[in-house]
């Protein structure tokens, strides 16, 4: 189930509920119903193949090849 966010008419809050698509949304402040769901934020790109790059020439450069795979030492 996905998160979504709702704006409540009634309390003015803007909350993030974990909901299926088919569940009607109940503000946990006041209990309205009157709930608008808020456009969602794209997640920005990862970084984590830059951080594994960078971690993986630094053993290189320290000589250990604990984070390679057997097929990427060198022999």
């Amino acid at each position: 189930m996905p998160f979504y966010s709702f704006h409540c008419a009634k309390c003015a809050e803007d909350i993030e509920l974990l909901i299926g698509m088919s569940e009607t949304p109940v503000c946990p402040s006041c209990g309205s119903k009157r709930l608008t769901r808020l456009p969602s934020l794209v997640a920005p790109p990862g970084k984590s193949a830059g951080i594994k790059k960078a971690a993986r020439a630094q053993a290189a450069r320290e000589g250990h090849l604990s984070n390679f795979s057997r097929a990427e030492r060198k022999r």
